[in-house]
């Protein structure tokens, strides 16, 4: 009988294969089998070998090509036969990437796993874009934010969460640029806050684009990944 495997929750970064931690790159060169996100650029893909397993089971603006439940069965039973498994995602793996929902079901199949976590999509995108997140006489606050919802939540449930002082990074930020600015707006923000759309952090098809609140409807729309950084510290760009 073989003896079961084990699971790697490995954050894959923004996109640029050189920001991969050592540890994500030794897994991807040593899993037998690789289950990634849609996400995940070819430039990291093309580094995991040959002989390994891989397959997508990623997700493009809401349509699912593979299940979350089956997702789940994937690498449960992939550990099973005793292999290493690697469930790749891009970005961090802890920062909407469904990351408890995968832990406790494989923990609760008995499953060994652990998290390598990776530069998150907010992080990639400031550098590259050569802005701070925070700043001492700017912003003193960081709010992590997806305008993905869970069901019958706002963008934001408490009341002055936002003020000039925080840099909001939002995730998955949708094609409603005129609704999100409203909704930004009304929980605390100035129409002239600056904003940053960036697409493609850190790889060669990078697009960033620097706006207001105010202006944000007008702004284009580019290919997903994409990432909203609004606040003081966006004036920088």
């Amino acid at each position: 009988m073989n003896k079961t495997g084990k699971v790697y929750l490995v954050g894959a970064g923004p996109g640029d294969p050189a920001m991969l931690t050592i540890e994500a790159l030794r897994l991807l060169q040593t899993a037998d089998v690789v289950f990634h996100d849609d996400l995940v650029s070819p430039g990291i893909l093309a580094l995991i070998p040959s002989e390994t397993h891989v397959e997508s089971v990623g997700k493009r603006c809401g349509h699912a090509s593979v299940s979350q439940q089956q997702i789940h069965s994937l690498m449960i039973n992939a550990a099973k036969e005793g292999w290493s498994v690697v469930r790749l995602k891009s970005g961090d793996p802890l920062i909407f990437g469904r990351a408890g929902e995968e832990l406790d079901a494989l923990r609760s199949a008995g499953i060994e796993c652990e998290i390598v976590p990776g530069i998150s999509a907010a992080f990639g995108a400031a550098a590259r874009a050569g802005i701070p997140l925070t700043d001492r006489r700017l912003a003193s606050k960081v709010l992590f934010l997806s305008n993905h919802q869970c069901a019958g939540r706002h963008l934001l449930d408490r009341h002055g969460a936002l003020s000039e002082d925080t840099t909001a990074l939002i995730y998955m930020p949708g094609a409603e640029y005129q609704e999100l600015a409203a909704k930004l707006c009304a929980d605390g923000l100035r129409p002239e806050t600056p904003c940053l759309i960036v697409s493609h952090a850190t790889t060669r098809e990078q697009r960033v684009h620097a706006t207001t609140l105010a202006n944000l409807a007008e702004a284009p729309h580019y290919p997903a990944p994409v990432l909203l950084i609004v606040g003081s510290v966006a004036f920088r760009f």
